[in-house]
Parts: C-alpha cells; sequence; structure tokens
C-alpha cells in the first residue's frame, strides 16, 4: 500500500470517525432513523490476508450500533477506496465474512469510492454462480463521489457535506466558487477548533488553488455581510493558520494535539494526564504520525509503546 493511498484512507477515516452520525444521517438517513445514536462504539480494525496475492488489507471504519429501541445490534463497515481496483467487490465480501465471524451480528456495508474515474455506477456486488444456480449475491452501499453534484449539498448544515462537497463533481471553473461555498458552510457550523482544523485540511488537499486564486476566494470571504461575518472571519483566521493562504503556521500543534487527544478518548474513553502532557509537546509531524498510528492502537498500553519508541 503507497504511502499517498494510505494519507487518503486516513484523512478519510479521520472525518467519518469523528463526524460519523453526521454521515449516517447525510447519506443514508434510512438507517440513522433507526440507529441509536447514544450506542456508537468503534471497533478494533481487523487484518486481512490474500493468500493468493499474499497482500494484506486492513478494514477502513467498523462501527457497532444498536437499533433503536431494541437490545439488538448490528454493525456497519465503511471502506473507503481512492482507486480503481478490478477484484475489490470481492475483498468486501472477504471483509463482511471476517467480520460477520467475529462479531454474529448483521453486517452494513458502506464503500466511499473517491477516485475521479471510472465513473461507475450504481451499488455493487459480488456473487458466486453456477449455470444452474446462484450460490451467493453480497450486496454493499456504494458511494460514488464523482457521481454527485456539489450544487447537491449547499445547504445541508451537514460537516460531512461541506467537506466532501471537495471531491465531488466539480468543473474546473467552478473550483474557487466550491471552496468558497465549502468554507461558508464550515462557518456556519459552529465547529470547535480540532474540528475545524481536521475538516479544513481536508477541503484544501482536495481542492487547492493557485495563490492568486487564494487572494480573490479571501476577498469573496470578506465581502459576506451580516451575522454570517464573524463566523466566516473565524475560518479565514483557521484557514491562515493552517497555512493554506499564506503559509502561517501558528496554531497547527495546538489544533493537532486536540485532535489527537479526542480520537484517543473516542477510543479508549480516558487518556492518563501525563500522556496528554507528552502528545501537548508533540511536533506536527509526530502528531501526524500519531493520527495514523492510533487507528491500531487495542490499548492505552499500545499507546505508551509507541510514545516511547520515539523518547516520548
Amino acid at each position: 500500500m503507497s504511502a499517498t493511498k494510505t494519507s487518503h484512507d486516513q484523512l478519510f477515516k479521520q472525518v467519518l470517525g469523528e463526524f460519523f452520525p453526521e454521515f449516517i444521517e447525510l447519506f443514508f438517513p434510512q438507517v440513522a432513523a433507526y440507529l441509536d445514536r447514544d450506542s456508537i462504539e468503534f471497533l478494533p480494525l481487523e487484518l486481512f490476508a490474500d493468500l493468493v496475492s499474499g497482500d494484506a488489507f486492513e478494514t477502513d471504519l467498523i462501527v457497532k450500533v444498536r437499533f433503536r429501541g431494541q437490545e439488538s445490534y448490528f454493525i456497519i463497515h465503511i471502506e473507503h477506496q481512492g482507486k480503481f481496483d478490478q477484484g475489490f467487490d470481492k475483498r468486501v465480501f472477504n471483509y463482511f465474512a471476517l467480520l460477520h465471524r467475529d462479531y454474529d451480528l448483521p453486517i452494513y456495508p458502506i464503500v466511499i469510492f473517491s477516485h475521479r474515474s471510472p465513473k461507475l455506477a450504481g451499488d455493487r456486488s459480488y456473487s458466486v454462480a453456477f449455470p444452474d444456480w446462484e450460490v451467493l449475491r453480497f450486496n454493499y452501499r456504494a458511494i460514488r463521489l464523482n457521481h454527485l453534484a456539489w450544487q447537491d449539498f449547499v445547504g445541508k448544515a451537514n460537516p460531512v457535506a461541506s467537506a466532501f462537497m471537495a471531491k465531488m463533481k466539480i468543473r474546473k471553473a467552478d473550483r474557487l466558487v466550491v471552496k468558497f461555498e465549502c468554507l461558508r458552510e464550515l462557518a456556519a457550523l459552529n465547529l470547535n477548533p480540532a474540528q475545524l482544523h481536521l475538516l479544513l485540511g481536508f477541503v484544501d488537499t482536495y481542492l487547492g488553488l493557485e495563490p492568486g486564486e487564494n487572494e480573490r476566494l479571501l476577498e469573496q470571504l470578506d465581502r459576506i455581510e451580516g451575522k454570517q461575518k464573524e463566523d466566516v472571519m473565524q475560518i479565514v483566521t483557521s484557514w491562515e493558520k493552517q497555512g493554506i493562504a499564506k503559509g502561517r503556521q501558528e496554531g497547527r500543534q495546538e489544533q493537532g494535539s486536540a485532535l489527537v487527544l479526542r480520537q484517543l478518548k473516542r477510543k479508549f474513553g480516558q487518556v492518563a494526564k501525563p500522556i496528554e502532557q507528552t502528545i501537548a509537546t508533540l511536533s506536527v509531524d509526530r502528531l501526524n504520525d500519531l493520527g495514523e498510528a492510533l487507528l491500531d492502537f487495542n490499548s492505552e498500553a499500545d499507546l505508551r509503546t509507541w510514545l516511547s519508541q520515539f523518547g516520548e
């Protein structure tokens, strides 16, 4: 697995982990209607070995939830696929079989396709069939971002919509307009600094502009009037701090450590104070490494081991 693929997967994992309920509400409102939002539990990731190719693959996001008003549970399994892979349908089925074996619960499989081409349509499936009999037909839900019109997601008041617009079907001439809408939407959501840092980074990764375009965008944002003006200026300040508009670096380490701590607390409940203090001193690059590594941690002991190998 290439470093580029891993970094893109990591971006999607972080957004989905932070805004999982909002993701489900946006793309699968029918599931949100029977999902108990207070029961959400992120499970350890699973490793799948392909004995034919010799490759190893790791699941992206496994979430255990309860049916609303019931004591029974099910699992939502989400995969991000940034590059077309002819054998991917079979791999998703193998993930499904692995999870069904390990948890003995109903599995709701979802795949987010973020590649620009090819433009495949509809949900996908994997089947095993003979001339006289179909043994198996496995189906999974597919979100094809390259099919979606960004205009349809303006005004959704949803952080996932505000970020994912950057990966939807966009004409080159509309890139500045789309980025303006992404930032304007984010300004209206009243996000905390760590969440804002995460989503701004996602948008800029997939919707970077030329220096001259960035200046034009800042001018457009500055022309917004009324109450929204104050919210937008907060976005502009955060945007500049991340180095997107003018290359400033102030605030990145603080925001990065806050985001990592939120992810760790979501995963383990609490983190010891000395560890929090150590994480607060990490460099931005080291925090990025930790943000990726923590997805594989099963306990706070794994976190301590990771920190100790760098002398932290």
